[in-house]
């Protein structure tokens, strides 16, 4: 601090004057910022279908595809898919063991369709287990959905690939019930396809999905010391 300001100083503190001229007097540092408090993440949600091959349990991403998992859940919660079948076992050519399940209302008392929410979006892949909404165009996507058996790549959104390269909407996981997937997958499939694309991929009979609830999720185990 120079002379000159030193001297200003002392005759701001002595004219009683120096709190109206706060450049000139030492000003406390400001407080520094508080962080923005983090959003709470939602925690996932748990559906399990009943059927009479056994029961299967999805874990839905409510964090990562809001839109999806929350068409799914009107359908639960209206208690909509307790009239709707697994209609569809698409099996690949010589591995019997790997394709997807299909099941759903065929837009018999569908709701309005769900805007499109593509992997690249929400950060999931078509694994084992994945289950996923099936539509047409995007942006179509009503009541059916499908369960992957084997990883499937394809079916991811893929921006680098010609056309409609947005993939299908990933929402959830098989947690439980797996194998009841794969017995589905294995039954017979003489049915007629009103769509040619599925000629040879549709079940006779249907498997009745008999119920679809909300489960309460496992309980956290306490940490050890």
């Amino acid at each position: 601090m120079t002379h000159r300001l030193l001297a200003r100083r002392a005759l701001l503190i002595g004219a009683g004057l120096l709190a109206a001229f706060p450049a000139a007097a030492q000003v406390a540092p400001a407080p520094a910022p508080q962080p923005a408090p983090k959003p709470v993440a939602k925690p996932p949600v748990r559906v399990a279908l009943e059927t009479p091959q056994g029961r299967i349990v999805i874990e839905l991403a409510v964090a990562q595809a809001p839109l999806t998992t929350a068409n799914f859940l009107r359908y639960v919660d209206r208690k909509l898919y307790d009239k709707a079948t697994f209609f569809r076992a698409s099996r690949a050519p010589g591995a019997v063991e790997y394709g997807l399940i299909q099941g759903g209302l065929q837009n018999v008392g569908a709701l309005p369709p769900v805007a499109h929410e593509p992997t690249t979006q929400t950060g999931l892949k078509h694994l084992d287990g994945t289950v996923s909404i099936a539509r047409t165009a995007p942006g179509t996507a009503t009541s059916d959905f499908f369960i992957c058996i084997g990883d499937a790549p394809y079916l991811d959104a893929n921006p680098a690939a010609p056309g409609d390269n947005l993939g299908f909407a990933a929402f959830g996981q098989v947690v439980e019930g797996m194998d009841v997937v794969k017995k589905i997958l294995a039954l017979p499939t003489p049915g007629v396809a009103i769509n040619p694309v599925m000629k040879g991929q549709i079940l006779d009979p249907p498997v009745p999905i008999t119920s679809a609830r909300r489960v309460a999720l496992p309980p956290v185990a306490a940490p050890t010391a």
